[in-house]
């Protein structure tokens, strides 16, 4: 009789460069610092599947393969996605109609097939682009709340926060540095990432 395997929790997160934290010297991003502070129970697996530059368009075509390559038939592992939306719809010049319809069928099809999603919308980026990332950022929140799928706004509590702009100021580019991804991982440690995996929320204190 064969030892059967230990449960697992597996996290696909598809998404642009930022899921990938670039501009970080440490090389952790936003996730990886979320990762640190994830202790479940079982073996976690946080896979993430970043292509620069990436719109909601692209987005939508590739992540249900992304996520099959790395799915299993086994019902002991608790298997889910992060969509973690950027920027490059605007410079695409994609509508935000498009944009939301892009979302709406990643969640849809996830909903679906029982994938549970947890969504992380686009920071702050180029202050030229701040309105139009402003209603890009709500339209997103929209369309996530419509489908009770936890939505994380990193535009509005970053938009002005002197340590995000002194990091992209420092960086010279729109990507945070160190400061800029560690504020990014507290908010999504606070709304409701630990909620969504089902552990005590009391894992984020002193996040």
């Amino acid at each position: 009789m064969t030892t059967p395997p230990p449960d697992q929790l597996r996290i696909c997160v598809v998404g642009d460069e930022l899921a990938a934290g670039v501009g970080d010297p440490k090389g952790l991003g936003w996730l990886g610092r979320v990762t640190a502070r994830t202790h479940a129970p079982s073996l976690t697996m946080v896979f993430p599947l970043a292509v620069p530059g990436e719109t909601t368009t692209a987005l939508s075509a590739r992540w249900e393969d992304e996520f099959n390559r790395r799915a299993s038939h086994d019902p002991r592992i608790d298997q889910r996605i992060v969509i973690a939306l950027g920027r490059s719809d605007l410079a695409a010049g994609l509508t935000l109609a498009r944009s939301r319809l892009n979302l709406a069928n990643i969640l849809d099809v996830a909903d679906d097939r029982r994938i549970s999603a947890f969504v992380v919308g686009p920071p702050p980026g180029l202050a030229a682009d701040r309105d139009r990332l402003a209603e890009l950022s709500a339209a997103f929140a929209d369309v996530a709340n419509r489908r009770r799928v936890p939505y994380v706004d990193t535009f509005t509590p970053l938009v002005n926060h002197e340590q995000w702009l002194g990091d992209l100021a420092a960086n010279g580019t729109v990507y945070p540095g160190q400061a800029g991804y560690g504020l990014m991982a507290w908010l999504v440690l606070h709304t409701g990432w630990y909620r969504w995996l089902g552990l005590p929320d009391d894992e984020a204190s002193g996040s």
